[in-house]
């Protein structure tokens, strides 16, 4: 990646857009704080990886069998990282999906150690495991579950498993901010 293409990469991620920028900003500051302040959850969708799924002889185990990052997206990574901490969070619990690429921006975040959770795992190529998988997300999510602790909750993940969670669909390294509610999760904002 050129200095030029990593400046507005990072610009990208930093500076609003101009159209809108007031309701985005607050917006995104809200969530900020609903972070910071304790008792919400921040889903991530993993930074910048190009193309769509994985590639057949994909191995949850086998890095170089999977769609990964790009250099563009672990500058993304990075720089969603310094979001966190130039938003009052500089320690949270991290946990990830096992696919190589939500576990590399999970520890790009520089948040903490970072926990693999099946629960997180996608689902895109076997929609079988949508209703397991989102269970098992909800109870990390629910106030007796992993949320319950002192530090943020962000859990690194997929669009489909977003989607599925909260009916957002998530760009690359967005974060959907939630909270627990008795019966399931209320959607509190967007992180762009």
């Amino acid at each position: 990646m050129t200095p030029q293409r990593l400046f507005l990469a990072v610009v990208a991620l930093t500076v609003p857009s101009l159209v809108g920028a007031g309701d985005a900003r607050t917006d995104q500051q809200d969530a900020w704080a609903a972070l910071a302040a304790g008792g919400h959850v921040a889903l991530m969708r993993h930074a910048l990886a190009p193309g769509t799924g994985d590639p057949p002889t994909f191995d949850v185990d086998d890095c170089e069998s999977q769609r990964n990052l790009s250099d563009e997206g672990r500058v993304h990574a990075k720089a969603i990282g310094a979001r966190f901490r130039a938003n009052g969070i500089d320690t949270a619990r991290v946990y990830s999906s096992r696919w190589c690429r939500c576990l590399e921006t999970a520890r790009l975040l520089g948040l903490g150690d970072v926990t693999p959770v099946d629960a997180l795992n996608s689902f895109f190529r076997d929609l079988q495991q949508q209703p397991e998988r989102t269970a098992a997300a909800l109870a990390l999510i629910s106030p007796e579950g992993a949320s319950a602790g002192e530090q943020p909750l962000v859990l690194v993940t997929h669009q489909v498993n977003i989607t599925a969670l909260t009916g957002v669909f998530a760009a690359s390294g967005e974060i959907v901010v939630v909270k627990p509610i008795a019966n399931g999760i209320e959607v509190v904002g967007r992180i762009r």
